[in-house]
C-alpha cells in the first residue's frame, strides 16, 4: 500500500484586526500548481477545529450507544424476551442507525444547494444537539425518543457539512485535526455512556450531564476558533487596497462538471461505510457470551468503546501517513462484514476479546477510509472548488450508513429467529 509522508512548515502573523487565518503567499507542495494564496497554519485553528468534529459528533455517538438501552426499555417501554435461545431485542439497533443518519443525509444533500450563512448553520447545530439529549433523556414513549435521535442526526449531519466545508478557508491541517476530533469523539462518547451508566447513573441522568458539550462548541467556535476576515464574528476589517479579490463563486456549470469527478472519491468511502455499520448495528448486538463478567447490553456498550478508539487512532494518522488507494480499505472491510456476519449466524468464536480485536481493526479501516478521502479531495482541488467539494463528498459515508440501517433489520429479524448455537 503506498505511502506519502506530509511535511509541512509552520508560518506566523499577527495583526491588530486581522484574523491569524489570513492568506499569505507561501510555498507549499501538497497543493495543486497554482498562484493561489495558502492560508497560515495556527495552533488555534487546529485545536479549534479537532474540537469542533469532537462535539458535532458526540451526540450522534451517544445515540448510538445508547441504542441498546432505548430498544430494551431503558428509557421508555419494557424489554420483550424471546424463547429462541438468542437474546435478542425486537427492533435492531439499526432502527436506530437510520433514525440516526437519514435526517443527517437530507440535511448533507440539501445544505450544498442552500446559502445560509456559515454562523448561522452553527446555530442550529448547537440547538439540534442540546435539544436531541433533552428529548431522549426526557422520553415518555418511543416517538419522543426517536424524535430525540431525529435531532442529533440533523445537528451532526449539518455540522459536518458546515465545518467540513468551512475547512476550505484554513490551512490544509484541520482537514486532519477536524477528522481527530470526530475520531475521538466516538471514543470519548462511548465511552462516557459505558462509563457514567457501569458507576450507577440512569441512562436519563447521564444524557443530562452531557448537555455540556453543545456549550463547548459554542465557546470553540466564538471564542477559540479564529474566523478568517470573510467570517468575522463579531467585526469585519476595512478592505485593504491591494488585497486580492475573493475567488468568484462556482456557476452550476462547473458544478456539474466537479460532480462528475467524485464517484471515485465517493463510492469507496460509501462502501467501506455500509460495510462498517452493518457490522456495528446489524451485527455486533447479535454476538454476545453467556457467562462472562459483562452482560449483554454491556458487552454492547464496550464494543462500542473498542470500535471507537480504531476510528480515532486512524482518522488521527493521515499527518504520519498518507493511504492513496481507499479502495483497498473498502475489499478489507466488506470482508470483515462477512466474517461477523457468519459470527452472527453460527456463534463459533470462542472468545470475548477476539471479537473485541476484529471489532477494533474494523474501527481502523473506516476512521483511516475517512480521512484519507477528505486529505485526498483537500490537496486534488483548487481553493474555490473545495468548499463544494467537501461538502458533497461528506454525502458518501451518510448515504452508506443509511444503506446499512436498512440492510439491518431483516437480517436482525432473520437471524433472531434462529436457536442460539452457543451454550
Amino acid at each position: 500500500m503506498p505511502i506519502v509522508l506530509q511535511q509541512y512548515s509552520s508560518l506566523a502573523t499577527s495583526s491588530p484586526c486581522s484574523s491569524e487565518e489570513e492568506l499569505v503567499l507561501a510555498a507549499d507542495e501538497s497543493r495543486p500548481a497554482s498562484d493561489e494564496p495558502t492560508p497560515v497554519r495556527s495552533w488555534r485553528s487546529l485545536a479549534a477545529f479537532w474540537l469542533l468534529g469532537l462535539c458535532n459528533n458526540y451526540a450522534y455517538v451517544i445515540m448510538l450507544s445508547a441504542a441498546h438501552d432505548i430498544l430494551d426499555g431503558g428509557f421508555h417501554a419494557m424489554r420483550v424476551v424471546d424463547d429462541t435461545g438468542r437474546d435478542c431485542n425486537p427492533t435492531s439497533t439499526g432502527a436506530i442507525l437510520l433514525a440516526d443518519i437519514l435526517p443527517a443525509l437530507v440535511a448533507k444533500a440539501v445544505s450544498p444547494a442552500v446559502n445560509v450563512n456559515t454562523h448561522v448553520r452553527v446555530l442550529v447545530t448547537v440547538l439540534l444537539s442540546a435539544l436531541s439529549f433533552v428529548l431522549v433523556a426526557a422520553s415518555v414513549d418511543s416517538v419522543m425518543a426517536y424524535t430525540g435521535v431525529v435531532c442529533a442526526s440533523l445537528s451532526s449531519g449539518i455540522g459536518e457539512v458546515t465545518f467540513l466545508a468551512y475547512t476550505a478557508h484554513f490551512h490544509s491541517d484541520v482537514v486532519s485535526t477536524w477528522s481527530s476530533g470526530t475520531g475521538f469523539s466516538g471514543v470519548l462518547g462511548s465511552f462516557s455512556y459505558a462509563a457514567l451508566i457501569s458507576v450507577g447513573l440512569s441512562p436519563r441522568t447521564t444524557l443530562f450531564v452531557m448537555l455540556t458539550c453543545p456549550a463547548v462548541m459554542v465557546f470553540t467556535y466564538v471564542v477559540l476558533l479564529r474566523h478568517p476576515p470573510s467570517h468575522a464574528v463579531c467585526c469585519r476589517p476595512a478592505p485593504q487596497p491591494d488585497a486580492r479579490p475573493p475567488p468568484a463563486p462556482l456557476r452550476t456549470r462547473e458544478k456539474l462538471a466537479l460532480l462528475r469527478q467524485l464517484p471515485v472519491f465517493m463510492v469507496p468511502l460509501g462502501l467501506v461505510y455500509t460495510a462498517e455499520y452493518f457490522i456495528n448495528q446489524g451485527l455486533v448486538e447479535l454476538i454476545w457470551f453467556r457467562d462472562i463478567w459483562l452482560s449483554h447490553s454491556e458487552q454492547y456498550r464496550w464494543l462500542q468503546v473498542i470500535y471507537q478508539i480504531g476510528v480515532f487512532v486512524s482518522r488521527s494518522s493521515v499527518n504520519l501517513f498518507h493511504i492513496r488507494r481507499i479502495w483497498v480499505l473498502t475489499v478489507l472491510q466488506c470482508v470483515n462484514a462477512t466474517f461477523f456476519f457468519y459470527e452472527a449466524y453460527f456463534l463459533f468464536v470462542p472468545s470475548f476479546w477476539l471479537v473485541a480485536l476484529l471489532v477494533l481493526w474494523e474501527g481502523l479501516l473506516g476512521g483511516a477510509a475517512y480521512v484519507n478521502t477528505f486529505y485526498a479531495v483537500y490537496h486534488q482541488f483548487l481553493s474555490r472548488e473545495r468548499e463544494f467539494i467537501l461538502g458533497t463528498v461528506s454525502l458518501a459515508d451518510s448515504m452508506g450508513v443509511a444503506v446499512a440501517g436498512a440492510v439491518s433489520l431483516p437480517v436482525h429479524n432473520a437471524l433472531c429467529r434462529l436457536p442460539g448455537p452457543r451454550q
